[in-house]
């Protein structure tokens, strides 16, 4: 069979398996950030400023020491990096947020002599005897795994996901560390209460270290979208997938940011896709894909079918919580104040302890946040103030002390995929007519 060499790949580099040795990489980023706010503070010193800790640790400087230390760790590490990016402004600066953007497109692949034990253990040591090609430098690495091009015997062209060894091993220490990394003083806010989310990540990330789940979830989903011309999901090949490898059909695609430049009506179009997609996703199917990374986007080489990847992330919504959401929908949608607190209060964003002051705040931000889906006619997604206000709104509530409840795991899930949307639509500078897209839906 053809592949590629077997030398060490330039800028490959082996993925860390131990837990003293994965700590030991967090406590030397860590190190990093302190000594580079130090040195910075200095500089700025020495210039007549008096920089705040905050300011110092936050840096885009120190965001790069971290999505370079994140990126070296994959798995659950660089995951966790991954979802603070996909929400600038929130928690991170924007220029700071941008830099640790980096970690949702690539990571350093594994050398070629990782990457044949992972095939070997997985498949056996004769597993060449099965491809035509093998290509050994993959072409997509991130948090969880790398892919590969890759062409059977009988001329199949595949993508192969492999697993960075040690992925499922190291998530709930990886998790505690980066928690630990967090608390840095002044990296975030002294009152916000890490634990609810972090723990919740810990079972996502144990999800989406299972590619057998995944191989299920997207012949579940090729299903769904079989009739539906407007979406490509890859099928998956059950002989060759194991819980540590996912072979699936190779899909010529590129990213779904390259619509920026598009056709007004094409950009358009895709994010309205989009749009109905999570729509279906909540109220018709069932089950969600939770992770609005944008390279789990893409789109066919003419623009005109978005490509679905990543499935790892998918979270059932069983019937009595899509009827909440179905009436919390019509209530955002009329503007209801009073439905739209009966059904939040259901859902579980807030419960009966909550104090009036908290329960009014958050319906008030619900309602701002629905702005869009009232307005009749396309709403412009270029426009960014609504984005900056929700963001000072949520900010506010989590420094709250006072605000001690946190809603459940599914409601936080489902927050992330409808906010990364909306991150997207801003970046694609698209126009949609959201009203018309969710109308379908409402109760």
């Amino acid at each position: 069979m053809n592949s590629s060499s077997d030398r060490p790949l330039p800028g490959s580099a082996a993925v860390p398996t131990s837990r003293p040795g994965r700590l030991l990489r967090l406590g030397g980023i860590a190190a990093g950030i302190a000594g580079g706010a130090v040195a910075d503070g200095l500089r700025q010193l020495a210039q007549g400023r008096r920089p705040g800790l905050p300011e110092l640790l936050l840096a885009p400087a120190q965001a790069l020491r971290l999505a370079s230390g994140l990126a070296g760790l994959r798995g659950a590490a660089m995951k966790l990096g991954q979802m603070l990016s996909l929400d600038p402004g929130l928690v991170l600066p924007p220029e700071a947020a941008a830099l640790l953007a980096q970690l949702q497109e690539a990571a350093p692949p594994m050398p070629p002599p990782q990457l044949e034990r992972a095939l070997a253990r997985a498949w056996g040591t004769g597993w060449r005897a099965r491809f035509r090609v093998f290509e050994t430098r993959p072409f997509a690495a991130a948090s969880i795994g790398q892919v590969h091009r890759a062409e059977t015997t009988d001329g199949r062209r595949l993508a192969i996901k492999v697993q960075y060894p040690g992925v499922r091993a190291s998530i709930d220490s990886d998790v505690d560390n980066i928690a630990a990394l967090l608390r840095l003083p002044g990296l975030l806010p002294r009152q916000m209460d890490l634990s609810p989310p972090l723990s919740a990540a810990k079972a996502q990330l144990h999800a989406e270290a299972d590619y057998a789940a995944e191989a299920a979830q997207l012949r579940a989903f090729g299903g769904f979208l079989a009739d539906d011309p407007r979406f490509v999901v890859p099928a998956p090949v059950t002989a060759l997938s194991t819980p540590e490898v996912l072979a699936m059909d190779f899909v010529d695609s590129r990213p779904i940011a390259s619509l920026a430049s598009a056709a007004p009506d094409q950009r358009d179009g895709a994010m309205a896709a989009l749009i109905d997609l999570t729509m279906r996703e909540l109220f018709v199917f069932g089950a969600m894909q939770t992770d609005p990374n944008p390279g789990n986007f893409r789109v066919t080489p003419d623009g005109g079918r978005i490509v679905l990847l990543d499935f790892g992330a998918v979270r059932p919504i069983p019937p009595a919580l899509q009827a909440a959401f179905r009436a919390l929908l019509a209530a955002g949608l009329d503007a209801d104040r009073a439905a739209s607190r009966a059904a939040m209060l259901t859902i579980g964003y807030f419960d009966a302890s909550t104090a009036p002051r908290h329960q009014d705040a958050i319906v008030d931000m619900f309602l701002r946040a629905m702005a869009p889906l009232r307005q009749l006619g396309p709403y412009d997604f270029a426009r960014q103030d609504l984005l900056a206000e929700l963001r000072d709104r949520g900010l506010a509530l989590g420094l709250d002390r006072d605000l001690i409840h946190v809603p459940p795991a599914a409601t936080l899930f489902l927050h992330r995929k409808i906010g990364g949307l909306y991150l997207l639509a801003t970046q694609l500078r698209a126009r949609v007519d959201c009203a018309a897209c969710v109308a379908p839906y409402r109760a």
